[in-house]
């Protein structure tokens, strides 16, 4: 497992949350993305909408090392 998850980037501390979360069958809970009024900007941002109503924006050049740090932290943090 350790070989694996290394080969793809990611932690097995992630692998396994996820792997229990998938077998546990939760619902899949999705974002709405909002587009408007990134039309007139020249730098595109990502932004996440959790559950809790909290905004997440993720500016161009943001590390994919920085972003799991981040992600994982909220993953804890439910």
């Amino acid at each position: 497992m350790r070989a694996f998850c290394q080969q793809r980037g990611s932690s097995e501390h992630s692998f396994y949350q996820w792997r229990r979360r998938l077998t546990a069958q939760l619902p899949v809970k999705f974002a709405l993305v909002d587009t408007h009024g990134t039309a007139h900007s020249n730098v595109s941002t990502l932004e996440l909408i959790l559950v809790s109503g909290e905004r997440l924006r993720i500016a161009p050049g943001f590390d994919a090392a920085s972003m799991r740090a981040v992600l994982d932290v909220l993953r804890e943090s439910r």
